[in-house]
């Protein structure tokens, strides 16, 4: 007995001395990513995302630049460098047949700002301004004498049209107009209704979107700022906010679901669209209005140990003020990724080789093994965005536990968080990506399934059988990231490899659920109740900024989009608080386990987190018999030290 009490004892004492943990996992990594290396200079190679973004006509011409002919095509390899912007000749009648729009598309020097109703209007717009809106090459004298000037100008009356300042099109704004344009030539980047609509709302409420991303982005800092130093006030106000805006957001939602409704003007299909998911969000916004105002009329009387916890963990942070920035420069290295991610993806779109055809257009064929490569990129997408988020996990653990194993609580190590950074890319970068792996895979089979139940949504039974597959695999996953999370602790403490963490972790929080798991939970609960702040606000913004663009956009969908965001940045910077908490719970499990309170065996825990636990779970008379006094000046035993 006493040779497995030491040996248990040996198990859980943070090491100074270590070594690299899942090295092969690390070098898979590195080969997948040499891969990803491979696809993205082909794409930049084989690609021409400039034809994407700069925009082309139907001759193989891309806007804004000097062109190379196309063999077969008289009318390509022109220069384009005054004419920068794409325009339709049948704007108001888009349609797709065969994946290409149906519509010829030419590059012009400038839009027109009014409607023009005749052949002499076009003719006019084109002396005075010096665009030609028709063919190329159909002189502009001749734009009212010859008799094919019908196929070879836009369809009359042209819609005034503006600019789009990114992907230089000529956007019609008449209402009925852009909807169908919108709608048409977005859906030649993906064919999932869904995407269709969302894009085109971003389109037209760009300042919108961005405008109430920055909002969502502020009141994450306030509410950040607010855990760490006003606890005490914050619990309470926090959720009086949250109950008043999950009542405010879904009485507004339905009364905007009434106005709609009865709205006589509501004719557009935009309109309609607005109508139907209005009557979505308000149900679902009150189902979970009385969801979270149950629990939290449960949870009232446990507010005070709630307060105690933050005021806990923000004395830990406080003695870690780094670990607030981590969320920055997680939030910075995922935004450079994904910039270069859809950079490499719109280059592999348009890696194609030009060809004529019989009416003297060309059309760009698609190489072979692009769908191979852009699925390869998808799951790269994936994988890399969970690593990012496993090494941020490690990070924050690697500090806390820093922390925690050190005797003299009122002198914390020097640089605990660049120390903990040098342990990971030192030692235990193979360990995240295993971690990351494994969460990636159920994430891919998550979208699979999502992409199937879109495509399927007319079948109820395959319909019904999606969803449940689904929210098995969310569950799934919720469950692995919370294991994953005490697997990187434990890592951080003995330097064990994966699975060997894993184990350890799983055995200790099964020794200690009736002790730790009612507090955790409430403190995740409160940690929710702070991203729903976020989200009701950021959302009720939202409600009051679109409603004023009924007409041009289905407004709605990209607010589900701002709320989605609202709740991942929200998430991401409250994430600090919820990691050091499940690490400090861990840290004062393994504590309790391996110490007894003795001269020879001194806990590490302070007084005020073992007087809050005992309290919290009403144990504190099975720790009578031990020696709760904090140890601060007890330099015996073994600390974690910092590299």
């Amino acid at each position: 007995d006493s040779g497995d009490s030491i040996s248990e004892l040996q198990e859980w004492r943070p090491v100074i001395y270590r070594r690299c943990t899942d090295t092969l996992w690390l070098l898979l990594f590195c080969l997948f990513w040499a891969g990803l290396m491979f696809i993205s200079g082909y794409a930049v190679v084989a690609g021409a995302a400039e034809r994407l973004v700069l925009g082309y006509d139907s001759f193989g011409n891309i806007c804004g630049r000097k062109n190379t002919p196309v063999e077969g095509a008289n009318l390509s390899g022109l220069d384009m460098t005054n004419k920068k912007y794409v325009f339709f000749l049948n704007s108001c009648g888009l349609e797709i047949q065969s994946l290409k729009i149906s519509s010829l598309s030419l590059c012009v020097s400038s839009c027109p700002q009014e409607q023009l109703n005749s052949l002499e209007d076009l003719q006019s717009f084109a002396r005075n301004n010096g665009s030609f809106l028709c063919v190329y090459n159909l002189n502009v004298s001749n734009y009212t004498l010859n008799p094919k000037a019908a196929q070879l100008c836009p369809t009359l009356p042209v819609p005034p049209s503006k600019s789009f300042p990114l992907f230089n099109r000529c956007v019609p704004q008449n209402p009925e107009c852009y909807s169908k344009y919108a709608s048409v030539l977005i859906s030649m980047v993906n064919e999932m209704d869904v995407f269709h609509r969302i894009l085109s709302g971003i389109l037209a409420g760009r300042d919108t979107v961005i405008g109430l991303s920055v909002l969502a982005l502020a009141f994450s800092l306030i509410l950040v700022l607010a855990f760490r130093f006003i606890q005490t006030l914050l619990i309470h106000t926090l959720i009086a906010l949250v109950v008043f805006g999950l009542l405010f957001v879904s009485g507004v939602l339905w009364w905007l679901h009434y106005d709609y409704r009865n709205d006589p003007s509501t004719e557009l299909e935009t309109e309609k669209e607005n109508v139907k998911f209005l009557l979505g969000y308000a149900i679902f916004s009150t189902i979970i209005t009385v969801v979270l105002l149950s629990l939290i009329f449960v949870l009232r009387k446990r507010l005070q140990f709630a307060v105690q916890l933050f005021r806990i963990v923000g004395k830990i942070i406080s003695r870690i003020p780094f670990l607030l920035f981590q969320p920055f420069w997680t939030f910075l290295i995922l935004m450079v990724f994904w910039v270069f991610w859809v950079a490499v993806l719109l280059s592999l779109g348009t890696a194609g080789t030009p060809q004529s055809t019989s009416g003297g257009q060309v059309e760009y064929r698609a190489l072979s093994g692009i769908c191979y490569m852009a699925w390869y990129h998808f799951v790269g997408l994936i994988w890399t965005s969970e690593f990012i988020l496993a090494c941020q996990q490690m990070v924050i653990a690697g500090a806390v536990v820093t922390c925690y194993f050190n005797r003299n609580k009122n002198n914390p190590p020097p640089h605990p968080v660049l120390s903990s950074m040098s342990v990971l890319f030192c030692y235990h970068l193979g360990t995240a990506v295993k971690g990351s792996f494994l969460i990636s895979i159920l994430r891919i089979p998550r979208i699979v399934l999502l992409y199937l139940y879109t495509i399927l949504n007319q079948k109820k039974n395959a319909k019904c059988l999606f969803s449940c597959g689904f929210c098995w695999v969310c569950c799934q996953e919720s469950c692995l990231r919370y294991f994953n999370q005490h697997a990187y602790t434990t890592t951080a403490i003995n330097g064990t490899n994966f699975c060997t963490s894993a184990k350890n972790a799983v055995c200790i929080l099964a020794r200690n659920s009736a002790k730790l798991a009612s507090i955790s939970c409430f403190g995740d609960f409160v940690l929710f109740l702070g991203k729903v702040f976020v989200v009701c606000f950021t959302v009720f913004g939202g409600l009051m900024a679109f409603n004023y663009h009924r007409e041009l956009q289905a407004w709605v969908v990209p607010l589900l989009l701002v709320g989605f965001f609202a709740y991942l940045m929200s998430h991401s910077f409250l994430s600090v608080f919820e990691v050091t908490a499940d690490a400090m719970f861990l840290c004062f499990a393994i504590d309790m386990e391996t110490n007894d309170g003795t001269a020879e065996q001194p806990y590490f825990v302070d007084q005020e987190l073992l007087t809050f636990v005992s309290q919290s779970n009403k144990l504190t008379e099975g720790q009578n018999h031990r020696n709760t006094r904090p140890f601060q000046d007890n330099e015996d035993g073994t600390e974690l030290q910092p590299m």
